[in-house]
């Protein structure tokens, strides 16, 4: 049974789904669905073309969907779609995409600290943690199991690579690799995320040599270009090797160096 507190203002449109709590003075508009199972305590408010998938849960103050803050914003329909099972906490603002018929898209099992930020058309994986206070601009894409660091703020159109880690309070304006740690102001790829590769199960075989390719892109100052070649001529292939050539041979912002 859903239960809605007696001061949540609900548009009779919205959809709210099985087993979902409401609570006190939260605000629900027309456009919007709840999946089931999803926990709204006080004063959340969900707008716009939303969507939720199941068993989200959102502490209060959190702003969800509405109107981007981009000066470019024309009018139409833009929407926000999140999956299932995130945690939202207190403050925490998520913005419709900007240009009509595109998409602000949040994975699921992600955990989104208090006064986090995701900006329009952010792109946000699977199983990624922001601390406090973090900041995505529009158009970043976060890849799954990245964790950002407290205070931390990405740049427009900015990557942050699968099983990354950014350090607290860094300044990010370039790509940050996958598999990767980086941290600074403006950051800088530091070594690999050893205890992230560990945490994950990836093997020692595919942990050297990514240790190998952070070596031969950050540290002998080659070109990516070249430093790509040498990587692919000289170390043994993996999965994790492959997808950390790939995300540098497609940037478009250059990797935090």
């Amino acid at each position: 049974m859903t239960n809605v507190h007696s001061t949540a203002v609900i548009h009779p449109k919205a959809q709210i789904g099985d087993g979902c709590e409401v609570g006190p003075y939260c605000v629900i508009g027309e456009n919007v669905v709840l999946g089931p199972g999803c926990k709204l305590h006080s004063h959340v408010v969900v707008d716009g073309y939303t969507v939720l998938g199941r068993e989200n849960e959102i502490f209060p103050f959190a702003s969800i969907g509405l109107k981007t803050q981009d000066l470019k914003w024309k009018g139409g329909i833009t929407r926000t779609e999140i999956g299932d099972h995130n945690t939202f906490r207190e403050y925490v603002t998520i913005h419709s995409a900007t240009s009509d018929g595109e998409v602000t898209l949040v994975g699921s099992h992600n955990h989104i600290l208090a006064y986090c930020h995701l900006a329009h058309n952010v792109q946000l994986g699977n199983h990624v943690i922001m601390s406090n206070v973090d900041t995505l601009a529009g158009h970043v894409t976060v890849e799954d199991h990245a964790v950002i660091g407290g205070l931390a703020a990405v740049h427009q159109f900015c990557r942050v690579g699968t099983m990354s880690m950014i350090g607290g309070c860094s300044k990010v304006v370039q790509d940050v690799p996958p598999y990767m740690m980086a941290d600074g102001n403006p950051a800088q790829t530091r070594t690999i995320n050893k205890v992230g590769l560990e945490r994950r199960g990836v093997s020692e075989v595919s942990q050297s040599a990514l240790k190998q390719a952070f070596k031969i892109l950050f540290r002998e100052g080659l070109t990516n270009t070249n430093a790509l070649i040498k990587i692919e001529a000289e170390l043994p292939k993996s999965p994790e090797l492959e997808h950390l050539i790939n995300f540098a041979r497609t940037s478009q912002r250059g990797l935090s160096k």
